[in-house]
C-alpha cells in the first residue's frame, strides 16, 4: 500500500501542473432585475514601495509567464465594519465564471472575462446579495462593494475549488449557526475532532482526530490569526496547545483542513490544522454576565474605542476582557480563575497597505482532581467526582503581540507580513500513579517552564499565466524561534516541597521554512494545487543537571504537496489530495539522537466529494490514508521517550448539512478509522486511545425575531486502551442544548451541558498505580469524569 502510494504521488508530481476554473451558481441570481444598486467608486493611489517589492521577484514572474494586465477591480467590504471580507463570491450575468475575494477583499476580472457582461453579482455565506452594473466601472478605479450581513441560506453555498481548497464549507456553516461558549469548544466544530479536559479547566484539552490520540496537540497545528499556539518541546509534552487565551465572542471564523496537504502549513500538521481568525473590529460594544451551577461565573466586556468617522476612514480599535471563576462539579473545589485582556488596532497606510496590531494577556490558576482509578470508585473509597490527590493543580500565563500587514500592488499582487512574540509561563502539579514509586511521600510531579517565542511570516501572492493557464502563485518564508528556560520535571510533595529534579535545562529551538504554491485553472472544470515546502530545524539543549552540558542537532526536510480538484457542475466537486508531512519531536529527544529520525515522514492521501444533491443539502464523504515512518512520543510526565514505530491509519468521513426549512438546520458527522501499528505482532497492533468511531450532530433553529436554539449530541465508541485491546476505554453519548433570545439591546441565553445527565468518562488512560494502602500495583483504567447536568445563564447588553 505504501509503495503504491509513493508511486502515485511521484507520478502525479512529475506531470505538468494545471488547474481549472469551476462553473457554478448559474442563472437564478440574475432572475431579479430589481434591487440592482451601483457601487461607489474610489480612487486607488499606487504604492511606490509595493512596486519596488514586485521587482524583487521579477525573475520568478518572467519565468512563469506574464501577469494579468487590464482588469475590472472590486473591493468587497462589510457594510457595518468597513473591513475587507474574504471569500465573497463574484460572478457575471454571462455565467460559468466565479471569483472569490482575497484577504484584502479584492476581486478582479480580466478584460476577456468581463467582456460582454452587463452586471457583476456578489454574495457570500452570512451576507446578502449585491449587484453592480458593468457601466458603473469608470477609469479603471476599483469599485467598492459593501455587503450587509444576512441570515444563512444553504442555497447560496457553492462548491468551488477556489473556495474549498482554502476553507472548509462545513465549518463555516457551523460557526455561523452555533453560539460559541469557549475557544476550546470551537475545536469541536471540526468534523471528527474530539476534545477532553482532565485538569479542572485550566490545562489544555486532550485532542482526538483521525485515529490519533493527539494528547495536547502533537499532531494538529493550531494558530490564532496566524500566530502559533502549539509549544514545541513543552514541559508537559510536544505540541502543547492551550487555546484559553482566546475570547470566544471575538472569534469571527475558523478555517481547518485534515492531513498534510497544504504547503503553507508546517510543524504539527499531521492529522490536520485549525486556524482561528478573530474580529478585526466590533459591530457593537457588549457587556455580558454569566452565572451557573457549581459556583460558576463569567464576565465579558468589549468596547469600541474609535467613533464611526474613524471607522469610515479605515481605522478601528477595541478593547475586550473576560474573567472566569468556577469550583466545578468535582468533590474537591477547583478554584478555577482565568483572566483575558485583548486590545486590537486596525488602520491603513495610504490606500494600499492595511495593518493590524493585537496585544493580549492571559493568566489562569486552578486546582484539579486528576485521573482517578476505577477500583477507587467501585470500592466506594471515593465518589465518581472524587480525587486521590486533591493538591494537584497549576497556573499559566501568556502575553502576546501580533503585528500583521498586507499591501496590494498595481498588478493585483498581495504582500503579507507578520511579526509575533509571546512570553509564556507554565507550572503544573500532577499525580498519575499516586504511591507507585514512593509509598511514603507519593508520586506528585512538577512541570515548569518559562518561554519566549517570536517569529515572522511573509508571503507574496500574484495572478499570472502558466503554460497558457490562469494561475495564482504564493511564495513565502516563515521563521519561529523558541527559548524555553528552566524547563523542569521534578518530584514534589503537596505542591510545596521539591524532593528531586528529574530533568532541568534550557531549550533553544529554531524552525525556518519556505514554500512555493501554485494554484492552476486547467480550463473549465479542473484545478490543481502543486506545492513544495522546505523545513529546517536547529535544536539545542543545555542540561543543567549535567554541568550545563550543551548539545545541538540540525535537520532538513523537503515536503511535496499535490491537490487535484474536478468540478463537473456547480453542485459537485471531486478531489484527490496527496502530501508529505512529518511527525516532529521534542528537543530532548532530538539532541541525544544526534539528529537522526528527527522528522519522521508522514504520507497522506484523501479522496473525497463535495455534493449538493438538492439546493439545501450539502454532503461531504471522504476516504483517506495516512502512513507515519515513526511515532516518537516524548512523555513529559516521566521524562522518557516512547517509540511507536511505523503506523498506518485508514478512515472514512461523512459530513452532511441540511436546511430543513427557512429557519431550521440539521447536521451530522460520522468518522470511522482503523489505526494500527505496522511492525507489531498480530493482536498487538492496536494504538492505545486512538478513536475508531465518532459522530456528532444536532438540530438548530434561528428565528427572524431574535430567538435561536439548538440541541447537539456527540458520540465516541469504545476504543482500545492498550496494544492488545485487553483494556477498553468505554465510549459515551452526551447531549448539550442552548438557546438565546435578543430583544432590542439585550440578549439572554441558556446553555446546558449533558441535558440527560449521563454518567460518562471524558478522558481515560490505562495506567499502573498504587494506592496508599495497597501492597501491589494495579493496571487499569484511570479517568476524569465528564460534566453532569450543568446549566448556565447569561445576560448581555449591546451598546
Amino acid at each position: 500500500m505504501q509503495a503504491l502510494y509513493h508511486f502515485l504521488m511521484y507520478m502525479l508530481w512529475g506531470r505538468a501542473p494545471g488547474d481549472a476554473g469551476v462553473a457554478m451558481f448559474r442563472g437564478s441570481l440574475f432572475a431579479r432585475p430589481d434591487g440592482w444598486l451601483p457601487a461607489v467608486a474610489t480612487t486607488a493611489q499606487r504604492s511606490r514601495g509595493a512596486r519596488r517589492g514586485v521587482m524583487v521577484i521579477f525573475w520568478l514572474g518572467a519565468a512563469l509567464g506574464t501577469a494579468w494586465a487590464q482588469r475590472t477591480d472590486f473591493v468587497v467590504l462589510d457594510a457595518a465594519t468597513n473591513t475587507p471580507i474574504v471569500d465573497i463570491m463574484a460572478t457575471t450575468d454571462l455565467g460559468g465564471l466565479y471569483k472569490f475575494s482575497d484577504a484584502a477583499g479584492r476581486v478582479s476580472f480580466s478584460d476577456a472575462e468581463a467582456r460582454g457582461a452587463e452586471v457583476f453579482l456578489f454574495t457570500g455565506l452570512g451576507y446578502g446579495e449585491r449587484v453592480v452594473r458593468a457601466a458603473d466601472h469608470a477609469g479603471g478605479a476599483p469599485i467598492v462593494v459593501a455587503l450587509e450581513a444576512s441570515t444563512i441560506n444553504l442555497e447560496r453555498v457553492v462548491v468551488a475549488a477556489d473556495l474549498t481548497r482554502r476553507r472548509d464549507l462545513i465549518t463555516q456553516l457551523d460557526i455561523s449557526l452555533r453560539p460559541l461558549n469557549n475557544a476550546q469548544e470551537v475545536l469541536r466544530m471540526v468534523p471528527g475532532l474530539f476534545i477532553g479536559q482532565h485538569a479542572g479547566g485550566g490545562k489544555a484539552e486532550q485532542i482526538f482526530l483521525r485515529g490519533f490520540d493527539i494528547d495536547h496537540g502533537t499532531d494538529v497545528q493550531l494558530t490564532v490569526d496566524g500566530m502559533p499556539v502549539n509549544m514545541v518541546s513543552h514541559a508537559h509534552g510536544q505540541g502543547y496547545a492551550d487555546l484559553h487565551f482566546v475570547i470566544p465572542e471575538l472569534i469571527e471564523r475558523v478555517d481547518f483542513g485534515k492531513g498534510p496537504y497544504l504547503a503553507e502549513k508546517g510543524n504539527f500538521t499531521t492529522a490536520g490544522w485549525v486556524d482561528f481568525r478573530t474580529r478585526a473590529t466590533l459591530d457593537q460594544s457588549t457587556l455580558k454576565v454569566e452565572a451557573g451551577q457549581y459556583d460558576t461565573y463569567r464576565v465579558f466586556g468589549a468596547v469600541n474605542l474609535l467613533d464611526a468617522a474613524k471607522k469610515a476612514a479605515g481605522q478601528s480599535a477595541y478593547l475586550a476582557a473576560e474573567y472566569n471563576f468556577s469550583n466545578s462539579y468535582f468533590d474537591a473545589p477547583q478554584d478555577f480563575n482565568r483572566l483575558n485582556v485583548v486590545g486590537r488596532w486596525n488602520g491603513r497606510i495610504g490606500q494600499q497597505t492595511h495593518y493590524s496590531l493585537t496585544a493580549s494577556h492571559f493568566t489562569s490558576s486552578w486546582n484539579h482532581s486528576g485521573q482517578i482509578p476505577d477500583r477507587a470508585v467501585d470500592s466506594g473509597m471515593i465518589g465518581f467526582f472524587g480525587s486521590i490527590d486533591p493538591t494537584e493543580g497549576g497556573e499559566t500565563s501568556r502575553t502576546n503581540a501580533n503585528l500583521q500587514t498586507f499591501t496590494t500592488t498595481d498588478n493585483g499582487g498581495l504582500w503579507k507580513h507578520q511579526v509575533f512574540w509571546s512570553q509564556y509561563r507554565f507550572e503544573l502539579f500532577s499525580n498519575f500513579t499516586f504511591f507507585l514509586d514512593d509509598p511514603i511521600f507519593g508520586d506528585q510531579i512538577r512541570q515548569f517552564e518559562s518561554r519566549n517565542l517570536f517569529g515572522y511570516n511573509g508571503s507574496f501572492s500574484t495572478h499570472h499565466r502558466l503554460l497558457g493557464h490562469q494561475a495564482d502563485l504564493v511564495a513565502s518564508v516563515q521563521y519561529r524561534h523558541d527559548f524555553s528556560e528552566d524547563n523542569e520535571l521534578a518530584k514534589t510533595t503537596n505542591r510545596t516541597i521539591t524532593r528531586e529534579q528529574i530533568q532541568y535545562g534550557d531549550i533553544n529551538e529554531a524552525n525556518a521554512s519556505a514554500y512555493l504554491m501554485e494554484h492552476i485553472r486547467l480550463g473549465q472544470n479542473w484545478h490543481l494545487d502543486a506545492g513544495l515546502r522546505l523545513e529546517y530545524f536547529r535544536n539545542a539543549y543545555t542540561d543543567k543537571l549535567e554541568n550545563n552540558r550543551f548539545a545541538t542537532a540540525n535537520t532538513v526536510a523537503l515536503l511535496p504537496k499535490l491537490n487535484l480538484y474536478y468540478n463537473p457542475s456547480p453542485t459537485l466537486q471531486a478531489y484527490l489530495k496527496l502530501g508529505k508531512g512529518f511527525h516532529s519531536n521534542d528537543t530532548r529527544v532530538v539532541v541525544p539522537q544526534m539528529g537522526k529520525e528527527v522528522l519522521p515522514a508522514a504520507y497522506g492521501s484523501d479522496l473525497g466529494v463535495l455534493w449538493k444533491p438538492t439546493p439545501k443539502l450539502l454532503i461531504h464523504p471522504a476516504l483517506w490514508y495516512l502512513w507515519l515512518d515513526q511515532e516518537f512520543v516524548y512523555v513529559g510526565d516521566a521524562g522518557v521517550v516512547e517509540a511507536g514505530g511505523k503506523t498506518r491509519r485508514i478512515g472514512a468521513d461523512l459530513s452532511a448539512r441540511y436546511q430543513l426549512a427557512d429557519r431550521w438546520f440539521a447536521d451530522v458527522d460520522i468518522n470511522i478509522t482503523q489505526p494500527r501499528a505496522v511492525e507489531e505482532a498480530e493482536g498487538e497492533q492496536f494504538i492505545p486511545l486512538a478513536p475508531t468511531l465518532t459522530s456528532v450532530g444536532g438540530i438548530g433553529y434561528v428565528s427572524p425575531k431574535g430567538f435561536a436554539a439548538n440541541i447537539r449530541y456527540r458520540y465516541m465508541a469504545d476504543r482500545p486502551a492498550n496494544e492488545d485491546n485487553s483494556v477498553v476505554a468505554k465510549g459515551y453519548l452526551v447531549a448539550d442544548a442552548q438557546a438565546t433570545y435578543t430583544a432590542g439591546a439585550f440578549t439572554i441565553g441558556l446553555h446546558i451541558n449533558n441535558v440527560f445527565d449521563a454518567r460518562w468518562k471524558e478522558t481515560q488512560f490505562n495506567t499502573e498505580s498504587r494506592l496508599f494502602d495497597e501492597l501491589l500495583p494495579v493496571e487499569e483504567i484511570h479517568f476524569t469524569p465528564g460534566s453532569p447536568f450543568f446549566a448556565r445563564m447569561s445576560v448581555a447588553f449591546h451598546f
